[in-house]
């Protein structure tokens, strides 16, 4: 996760996005635990072909330098309850950027959010079991928010899940 609330000392770059140097066997062991996060160390160091312990060791070494930030269940929203999905596109007033951050990053059922160039400052992905609720969220929650100038509440008909991105490898260009 990228803090935009303050800048590493000593540099130009936000905190976080600087890329780790990956070799072949780190990348391959991030695509195989995106595609199976519990597959356990001794099928990882089977299928990378190095030791039980080199692949402990490489798993740690990711997860310390936060190339592998956690592992969590893909779950299906509607059947846990979150029928109703909108992407809410939001304009703030640029003085009180990090208020509203604060602010949005604790409404009720936000799963996604990006600041954002271009027609709006931010993106939101918000899930909620019924309109009632998204209603309260866009309509009460999020324009009570001081800095919020407007919002444009698009619902989500249908969507697709697709897999998380391979790791880049040195000179492939992505196609």
């Amino acid at each position: 996760m990228y803090n935009l609330s303050r800048r590493p000392s000593g540099t130009g770059a936000w905190a976080g996005r600087i890329a780790v140097t990956l070799d072949a066997v780190d990348r391959r062991i991030i695509e195989l635990l995106t595609e199976d996060g519990r597959m356990s160390i001794n099928e990882l160091a089977g299928h990378v072909h190095v030791s039980r312990a080199t692949a402990y060791a490489r798993v740690e070494r990711l997860r310390t330098d936060g190339v592998i930030t956690g592992f969590t269940a893909t779950v299906d929203p509607a059947k846990v309850g979150y029928s109703v999905a909108a992407l809410v596109l939001v304009n703030v007033d640029q003085s009180q950027w990090r208020e509203v951050r604060e602010a949005v990053l604790r409404l009720p059922g936000l799963e996604y959010f990006a600041f954002t160039s271009g027609g709006f400052d931010l993106v939101l992905l918000v899930r909620l079991p019924d309109i009632g609720d998204l209603r309260d969220v866009v309509l009460v929650r999020l324009h009570d928010i001081p800095g919020i100038r407007a919002a444009q509440t698009i619902f989500v008909l249908d969507e697709a899940r697709l897999r998380h991105l391979a790791p880049v490898q040195p000179g492939d260009a992505p196609g």
